[in-house]
């Protein structure tokens, strides 16, 4: 380690659905956060961990912040809060095809901690040169407005990688210096039956629509490795609100929670480098996101 290392948390911030967990997957290098063209799909604060050998750099993707409806809103808001308390730098996504709103000036009026802010105008892939430069104008008059400071605006494309590393470059300047705070062999403190909930999640809100993909939470139930093999057992329940919702994840005759466990295994078995069997069962767990009870038992503590 060089005597001028540097280590520390940035905070990847946003409205829901701006391309937080998209664009940690590229920084990271590798997919350690389910996507979905669902708003609210993060619902755990997750770690993606960079370390080269002059820094190391802990992404916290967060949940996007909201007006929550749910009682789960409200708990997954306070999880965004609690991260931003011990960031050393912040990093807003402001999509490009979208125009910026009130739910964004809400965000920047929580930052006033922050000693390091840095936007991303994320999804320029889909924006023609004229739009971008329209958008960086509103992005320049939104921080007039607010009166934030910003250290950098970069516009970006994860999806293209697209000055992903200069956003890097830009990002490492607001790290104290520090050792390397987790080992420098991992890219995610996150665990692996948290990680393999998540796929089968993904796989199970694939093609949802309207409230279902809310209403859809994964629980691993049993995972073990089979002795003298490459092989893993996995017992898992897909939770949803009501018997309706349980026969559309079924499907007829079980056909869609057939297509999950296919779609969820193949990326299990990529994150484990293993075989691996899935067992999946459906239950209703009545109004979950608004059961203080049923949040508990799913881990979504205050």
């Amino acid at each position: 380690m060089t005597i001028d290392h540097r280590a520390g948390f940035v905070a990847v911030i946003g409205r829901p659905n701006v391309g937080k967990s998209t664009l940690v997957n590229a920084l990271v290098g590798r997919k350690i956060v389910i996507t979905s063209i669902h708003p609210n799909t993060t619902r755990n604060p997750i770690r993606g961990i960079i370390s080269r050998p002059d820094y190391q750099m802990i992404l916290v993707d967060t949940p996007g912040i909201h007006k929550p409806k749910t009682l789960l809103g409200t708990r997954l808001n306070a999880m965004v809060q609690e991260n931003l308390e011990s960031v050393d730098a912040a990093l807003l996504c402001l999509p490009a095809d979208e125009a910026i709103g009130a739910g964004d000036e809400y965000i920047v009026k929580q930052l006033g901690h922050i000693r390091h802010l840095y936007i991303a105008v994320t999804k320029v892939d889909v924006s023609k040169n004229d739009d971008l430069i329209a958008k960086l104008v509103e992005v320049s008059n939104f921080i007039e407005k607010t009166g934030i400071k910003v250290d950098e605006i970069v516009p970006i494309s994860a999806k293209n990688l697209e000055q992903t590393d200069l956003l890097l470059d830009l990002l490492v300047k607001a790290l104290p210096l520090s050792p390397s705070l987790y080992p420098e062999d991992i890219d995610t403190d996150q665990a692996a039956e948290l990680h393999i909930s998540e796929l089968i999640r993904e796989a199970a809100i694939q093609d949802l629509y309207e409230e279902l993909p809310h209403s859809v939470m994964v629980t691993i139930d049993e995972m073990s490795k089979r002795e003298g093999k490459n092989f893993y057992d996995i017992h898992a329940t897909i939770h949803v609100e009501r018997d309706s919702q349980k026969s559309i994840i079924i499907g007829p005759q079980g056909t869609r929670l057939k297509d999950i466990g296919m779609r969820a295994r193949a990326g299990v078995e990529t994150f484990l480098d293993a075989k691996s069997y899935l067992g999946l069962h459906v239950k209703v767990s009545k109004e979950w996101q608004r059961d203080p009870k049923a949040l508990a038992r799913l881990g979504f503590t205050e």
